[in-house]
Order: structure tokens, then C-alpha cells, then sequence
């Protein structure tokens, strides 16, 4: 059951704030169905005998990608598809706040595009995005579906037979400039942060709150963070739609 002294004080801190950003992870989704990475139901824990062979991380790496292909299409294909995922009311929540002129804007660790589908604008994929794809050699773009139905093992550009790949950060490959920047002046500008549904535990996302220099930090998390609750700092160990709801409905905000 969700305090409720503490959504009242968040409340309090929105009512007081006028450029609020929000930074989440993985946490955001599990709630729509989507599995975080490292919890012990996370993606890193499920057995599949097709993979067990394989390092987590190696799945989702630029080294996979280049010397196994068909390994990491598999892997894609079977794990990455959200197509029919739908948004839950941490997503439709913000999307609210954000046309309440509250939100300026998402910094987000996934790769979902459930904000977006939700209705948010001001949206910063820091990770990327499964759904945009390209090709690695000429640059053309792809639909959403391009990867999950083609019969190749290894999809091919039509143009010029280039591999198509999913616009998503895999390890070892950079974050993207735009979206960082763009991040980093969020973040900078606002006079309130929301932290949600991730362990600030993955570099170089994890730096990023070092940003921030307003007033109020919110941090909505099932497990411990390395956080100290003080008068501008708020800690609320719930689900974080679980929150946003509760928080909606003292709002009078229909979701």
C-alpha cells in the first residue's frame, strides 16, 4: 500500500515546481509487462538454452553484433520486440504532467518508445530506440517491423545489402550525441528531478543527475539507492505507477 503522506509531499514539491524533469530506467516498464535486466526475474535471469552459452552483456554488445549476427537477431527478435506493449500509468502520468505545461521533459534508459506512445513529446532516448532501425552501410531507415519479420536471419538493406540494426546504444558503442545534449540542458534547467524505476547503477546514464541543480529530488524506487532523504529530498520505495496513480487521483487527473 502506497504512504500516502508521501504522495502528498509529492504533490507539494509538483505544485511548487515549474520545470520538472524526469530521468527513468527499466523500472518504468516492468509494470507494462517488459522485464528490467537485473532483478531475479530481469532479462539477465531468464534461461533460454539458445543463449544460456552467452554473457548477458555479450547479447546486447557491438562485438555480438559484428562477429555473430545471426546470434544477436535471434536474441533481438526474441527479447526486444514491444510492439504490442502498452503504456501503464507511470507513462500516462508523465504524458499528463507534460501537458500541464509541468514537464519539460524525459530522460529515459529505454527502448521502448512507451512514452512517446503514451503522448509525451519532450522525450531523450539516451539508449536509443528498437523502433527505428537502419542500415549500417548507406544509412537508409526502416519501419519498426523490418527486423522482427524478415525471414532472414540476418536482415539486409534493400538498397544496398547493408545489415539493418535496431537504433539502440548496445555496449561498448557510444551514446547518442543529440539525445545527450539534449538531456544534459533538461536536466540543467530544471528545478525539480524525478528519478524512477532504475538503480543508478549503469554508466554513463547514471552521471547524469550530477546535472541537476534545483531545488527538489524525488527518487520513486522498489530497491535502496545510495540516497539521503532530506527536506528537499524525497524517497518513496513503491512501484512507481502504483505511485503516479495514487498521485493522479489527489491531482484530479484522469488517466
Amino acid at each position: 500500500m502506497v504512504n500516502m503522506d508521501n504522495i502528498q509531499r509529492l504533490k507539494e514539491m509538483i505544485d511548487d515546481s515549474s520545470r520538472i524533469v524526469f530521468f527513468g530506467g527499466a523500472g518504468v516498464s516492468t509494470e507494462s509487462g517488459i522485464p528490467d535486466f537485473r532483478s531475479k526475474d530481469g532479462l539477465y535471469n531468464q534461461h533460454d538454452v539458445r543463449f544460456d552459452k552467452y554473457q548477458p552483456e555479450y547479447l546486447l554488445s557491438h562485438s555480438c553484433l559484428i562477429h555473430e549476427p545471426k546470434v544477436y537477431f535471434e536474441f533481438h527478435r526474441q527479447k526486444m520486440d514491444t510492439r504490442n506493449i502498452e503504456p501503464n500509468n507511470a507513462h500516462k502520468y508523465l504524458a499528463k504532467l507534460e501537458q500541464m505545461g509541468k514537464l519539460n521533459g524525459i530522460v529515459t534508459q529505454n527502448i521502448d518508445g512507451l512514452h512517446q506512445k503514451a503522448g509525451s513529446k519532450a522525450v531523450y532516448e539516451i539508449h536509443g530506440s528498437a523502433l527505428r532501425n537502419y542500415c549500417m552501410k548507406c544509412g537508409t531507415t526502416y519501419p519498426v517491423d523490418y527486423i522482427f519479420d524478415s525471414e532472414e536471419p540476418i536482415p539486409t538493406c534493400d538498397y544496398c545489402g547493408g545489415v539493418v540494426r535496431a537504433d539502440i546504444t548496445l555496449y561498448e558503442e557510444g551514446l547518442p550525441e543529440d539525445q545527450v545534449n539534449g538531456a544534459v540542458r533538461a536536466i540543467g534547467s530544471a528545478d525539480m528531478m524525478i528519478i524512477g524505476g532504475t538503480s543508478l547503477t549503469v554508466y554513463p546514464a547514471a552521471s547524469f543527475v550530477n546535472y541537476f541543480n534545483g531545488k527538489y529530488i524525488v527518487i520513486i524506487n522498489q530497491s535502496e539507492l545510495a540516497f539521503r532523504e532530506s527536506e528537499n529530498t524525497l524517497i518513496i520505495k513503491d512501484r512507481i505507477g502504483e505511485v503516479f496513480t495514487e498521485l493522479a487521483k489527489l491531482q484530479g487527473i484522469d488517466l
